[in-house]
C-alpha cells in the first residue's frame, strides 16, 4: 500500500510538471502569435474583398488602422460617437462614466481600429479591437463597435463584426471576445442571437453575494478548440 501511494504522489508530481510546461508554452505560442498579428502593416489586406461593401443600398469603404496613426478628427469622432451611444449605459452599470479613463483606452498604442466611411470619406462607424492575451488564449478582443443612427439597422455591424472574426481565424487565434452590459438588451440580442457567440468561461458568475451588471462573450475558432487531455495516473 506505501509503495503504490508513493507511487501515486509521484505520478501526480510529474503530470503537474508537465502541465506547467505546456501552460508555459501554450503562453509564449500565445504571445508571438499575438505580436505577429499585431505587426501587420494593415490587417485588411488579407480580405480586400471587405474594403467596399453595399448593404441594402448604403455602400462603405472600410480600413484598419492603428490608434497613434488616427488623425485628430476621426480621434474626436470616435469618442463623441461613444459617448452619444453609450454614456447612459455606463452611467446605469457599476463602473460609471469617466471620459478621461475612456479617451486613454480608445487610444492606447496597442488599439486597432476597423472604419468604415462613406464614399466622400465621411466615417459612419468603428469597431475598436486588439491583438491580445486573455489568460493564456491569443484572442482578437472587440472594444466597441459603433455605428452611427443612420447606417444601423442595414447589416452593417455585423458584417464588420464578421470582419474581426475572420481577422481572427487568419491569424489562427483560439477566439474572438467583447464585454457586454447586461442592460444593453440590444447589444446583448446582437451578440448572441445574430452573430451566435456564447458566455465565455471567464465570465464572472452572478452569486447571491456578488453580482455583476456584464458578461464576457466570444466565438471559438473551431480550429483551437482544446482537447481535453486524458488521465495518465495509476489511479485512474
Amino acid at each position: 500500500f506505501y509503495k503504490r501511494e508513493k507511487m501515486v504522489k509521484s505520478a501526480k508530481a510529474k503530470e503537474r510538471i508537465k502541465e506547467r510546461k505546456e501552460n508555459e508554452a501554450r503562453m509564449n505560442a500565445g504571445w508571438k502569435n499575438v505580436k505577429k498579428a499585431d505587426s501587420q502593416e494593415n490587417p485588411l489586406d488579407l480580405l480586400p474583398s471587405f474594403k467596399k461593401i453595399n448593404k441594402n443600398g448604403t455602400v462603405l469603404h472600410l480600413e484598419t488602422t492603428r490608434a497613434p496613426e488616427l488623425d485628430q478628427g476621426t480621434k474626436d469622432w470616435i469618442f463623441k460617437l461613444l459617448e452619444d451611444n453609450m454614456k447612459e449605459m455606463y452611467e446605469k452599470s457599476d463602473w460609471g462614466w469617466c471620459e478621461g479613463n475612456k479617451i486613454l483606452e480608445l487610444f492606447e498604442d496597442n488599439a486597432w481600429y476597423l472604419i468604415a466611411r462613406h464614399e466622400d470619406g465621411t466615417p459612419a462607424a468603428y469597431s475598436h479591437f486588439r491583438f491580445d492575451m486573455d489568460f493564456d488564449d491569443d484572442v482578437v478582443y472587440c472594444y466597441e463597435i459603433q455605428l452611427e443612427e443612420s447606417v444601423r439597422r442595414k447589416g452593417i455591424g455585423k458584417v464588420m463584426m464578421k470582419i474581426l472574426e475572420l481577422l481572427m481565424l487568419k491569424a489562427e487565434m483560439v477566439k474572438i471576445m467583447c464585454t457586454v452590459f447586461k442592460h444593453n438588451e440590444g447589444a446583448m440580442d446582437f451578440f448572441k442571437k445574430s452573430l451566435k457567440y456564447s458566455v465565455d468561461e471567464t465570465s464572472p458568475i452572478t452569486t447571491v453575494y456578488e453580482q455583476f451588471d456584464y458578461e464576457i462573450l466570444s466565438r471559438m475558432n473551431p480550429k483551437r478548440i482544446p482537447v481535453e487531455p486524458k488521465c495518465s495516473l495509476p489511479c485512474c
